[in-house]
C-alpha cells in the first residue's frame, strides 16, 4: 500500500511525489498514461528524453525532475498506466484502479492501489468552440499542432492559421514555424480593451513571476521575424472546403463574441488551428466525489485538499494557471500528502502565480456571443454527427431539463470521446435549458474493453489492497 499516490506525470505530479518523498512518505507510486513522464507541457519525441540541444522553456527542470524520481527507489514511476475507475469510500482515500500496458494492447494488467493519500494531477483539456466546417480535414486544435510539433516535427499544413483564446496560441505558432510551416496569422477573440482589462491592471504586479514577460518577448520576436500579423478582437467562424480545408472565414467580434456583420474576411490556408483555452480533467475527482466550482475546476483549501478525505488535487486540475502555478501547487499537495509542512517559498509562489491565473481568465474568458456563430447545420458533436439545431430542438420539443436525458435522445456526447470534445460546448449551447449536469461525469473514465471489464475481478492484481 502507498503513503502516497499521484496520478498525473505533467509537472504537478512530478513535484509531488518528490516533495512526498522529502517530507517523509516511505513509498511513493506515479502513475502517468504516457510512455514517460512530462505531461503535455514536458512533450518530447519518441524515444528521446532530455535533449541538451533543445531549446525548450524549463527542459533543465524537467530533466532534474525526472532523474531524480527515476533514482528514488521509494518512487515507483508507472508509465502507460490508465486509470479507468475509482471507489469511493467513507472518511478514506478512494481505491484507485488502473489499466498498466499499452493502450491499444490486448495484455494490460490490472492492478489496484489503497493509498493512504491520493493526490489527482490529471491537467487540462483543450476546449475548441464548435463553428461551421470546423470538422473538415486539416481543423485540428491548436494542441494537436502542437504536439506533433514538439512530439513528432511534423507540421500540420503549410500554409496555417492559428484562431481562438489565449497565450497557448503564441507557442503554438512559434512552433509551427520551427517545423516549417508558413504562419498566415494569429487571430485572438479576446479584444482589446479585454486584453488591456486583464494584463494592464497595475502591471508592476506581473514582474514577480520573472520569466513569463521573457517568455512572451520570444513568442513576439519570432512573430516578427516571419512578418506573422496579430489581431484581436476577431475569430474564425467557418471552415470551407470539399474533400478538407482550403480557407476560413474571420470575422471581427463584439466584446460579447459575437460576430459583427458584414466583417467576415475570407482567409486561403490549408489548415487551421483552433483552441479556446483549457478546461479541467476533472473526470477522476467527479467520481471520487471531489466538489467543483462553477467553473468546472476542483475545489481545493489553502493546504491542496479537496472536500473528500486524504484526496489533494494539484496543477490544472483546481484551475487552469501554466507551469509554475502547477509546479508551486504540486509541490504543496505533496507536503501535505505526506503529513509534513509547505514550504513558505512553494506557497509564496504559489500565491503569484494564482494571481497570474486570474489575469489569464479575466483577459482570455470565453464571451456567450459564441453560441451565435452556429446555424442550425453546424456539426457540435463530431462522433454522432449530432447538430446545433438537433440539440436546440429535442431540448425544446422534450421540455428535457436533464443532460442526460437529452444525451440520450440526441445521442451527443455518446461516441467515441463520451463527450470529452463537444461536452463542454453541449452545456454552454444549451445553458438555461439544462439543469446543471457535467458530460466530465464518467464513472469509467477512459475506454477499456469488455473483456478487460470482466477480467476485473478474476485476475485484478491486488497486492497493494489489504
Amino acid at each position: 500500500m502507498p503513503d502516497v499516490l499521484v496520478v498525473g506525470g505533467g509537472p504537478a505530479g512530478m513535484a509531488a511525489a518528490l516533495t512526498a518523498r522529502r517530507h517523509g512518505a516511505e513509498r511513493v507510486v506515479l502513475l502517468e498514461a504516457d510512455d514517460d513522464v512530462g505531461g503535455q507541457y514536458w512533450r518530447h519525441p519518441p524515444g528521446r528524453h532530455a535533449d541538451p540541444g533543445e531549446r525548450h522553456r524549463g527542459r533543465p527542470r524537467f530533466s532534474d525532475l525526472r532523474a531524480a524520481l527515476l533514482r528514488d527507489p521509494g518512487c515507483e514511476v508507472v508509465t502507460n498506466a490508465h486509470v479507468w475507475s475509482v471507489d469511493r469510500r467513507d472518511g478514506r482515500p478512494p481505491l484507485v484502479h488502473a489499466l498498466i500496458g499499452e493502450v491499444d494492447g490486448q495484455t494490460r494488467a490490472h492492478r489496484a492501489f489503497d493509498p493512504a493519500a491520493l493526490v489527482l494531477a490529471t491537467g487540462a483539456q483543450e476546449r475548441t468552440l464548435p463553428f461551421p466546417g470546423w470538422d473538415l480535414p486539416g481543423v485540428v486544435t491548436a494542441g494537436a499542432a502542437q504536439a506533433l510539433a514538439k512530439g513528432e516535427r511534423v507540421a500540420v499544413g503549410r500554409r496555417v492559421l492559428v484562431a481562438g483564446s489565449g497565450p497557448f496560441l503564441l507557442p503554438v505558432a512559434a512552433g509551427l514555424v520551427g517545423v516549417g510551416a508558413r504562419v498566415v496569422g494569429v487571430v485572438e477573440a479576446s479584444g482589446p480593451a479585454r486584453l488591456v482589462r486583464g494584463w494592464g491592471a497595475e502591471p508592476w504586479r506581473l514582474a514577480a513571476t520573472g520569466g513569463k514577460a521573457v517568455e512572451l518577448a520570444g513568442y513576439l520576436r519570432v512573430l516578427a521575424a516571419h512578418r506573422i500579423p496579430y489581431r484581436s478582437g476577431a475569430a474564425v467562424v467557418a471552415a470551407h472546403g470539399a474533400d478538407r480545408v482550403e480557407a476560413v472565414t474571420v470575422a471581427r467580434l463584439n466584446p460579447d463574441w459575437s460576430p459583427v456583420a458584414g466583417t467576415g474576411r475570407r482567409v486561403e490556408v490549408d489548415a487551421v488551428c483552433v483552441g479556446h483555452g483549457f478546461l479541467p480533467r476533472a473526470e477522476l475527482a467527479i467520481t471520487a466525489g471531489c466538489a467543483l466550482g462553477g467553473d468546472g475546476a476542483v475545489e481545493v483549501d489553502h493546504r491542496q485538499r479537496t472536500s473528500v478525505p486524504g484526496v489533494l488535487a494539484a496543477g490544472e486540475l483546481g484551475g487552469v494557471g501554466g507551469v509554475d502555478l502547477a509546479l508551486a501547487e504540486g509541490l504543496v499537495a505533496g507536503a501535505v500528502a505526506a503529513g509534513g509542512e509547505p514550504a513558505p517559498a512553494a506557497l509564496r509562489r504559489r500565491a503569484v502565480f494564482r494571481e497570474f491565473a486570474t489575469r489569464l481568465s479575466a483577459a482570455h474568458a470565453t464571451g456567450p456571443g459564441w453560441r451565435s456563430w452556429l446555424d442550425d447545420a453546424t456539426v457540435v458533436c463530431r462522433c454522432e454527427d449530432v447538430t446545433a439545431g438537433t440539440l436546440r430542438r429535442a431540448a425544446g420539443a422534450t421540455r428535457s431539463r436533464g443532460l442526460r436525458s437529452l444525451k440520450l435522445t440526441t445521442r451527443a456526447g455518446l461516441g467515441l470521446c463520451q463527450g470529452r470534445t463537444c461536452g463542454p460546448a453541449v452545456e454552454d449551447l444549451l445553458a438555461g435549458v439544462l439543469d446543471p449536469g457535467r458530460t466530465a461525469n464518467r464513472p469509467i473514465a477512459v475506454p477499456l474493453r469488455l473483456g478487460e471489464l470482466a477480467d476485473h475481478n478474476r485476475t485484478g492484481n491486488r497486492e497493494d489492497v489489504p
